[in-house]
């Protein structure tokens, strides 16, 4: 099977949207790559003191954001850059909403 791409909307949320597609294509494993905007998100990063603690910070204004990431056993696990005014942010992807643009994601199946 060859590179995926697929397109999450506005209003939509970037992981659900994803792991519905992995989920249809019955990928167990893959790369996959992001690009595109989004109006809210909330990632986390770990302690400096602690790396089993996890620390969620919530955004809520436009965006740019990359991101690079994989499917593991059929399970989809991102981390991403964010930028908008004021706020550059980086972390482990828990959710994100496209706003008045779109994520354009790229997934290559890869064999474990």
């Amino acid at each position: 099977m060859s590179t995926r791409v697929m397109q999450v909307d506005k209003d939509q949320e970037v992981l659900q949207v994803l792991q519905q597609k992995v989920d249809q294509l019955n990928l167990d494993h893959a790369v996959i790559t992001l690009v595109g905007a989004v109006n809210q998100a909330e990632v986390s990063v770990m302690s400096k003191d602690n790396e089993s603690i996890d620390y969620l910070r919530r955004y809520s204004q436009p965006m740019e954001l990359s991101g690079t990431g994989e499917v593991a056993d059929g399970k989809v696990h991102l981390h991403v850059t964010l930028a908008g005014e004021g706020i550059t942010a980086a972390g482990h992807l828990h959710r994100a909403v496209v706003g008045g643009f779109f994520v354009r994601a790229y997934l290559t199946p890869v064999s474990a």
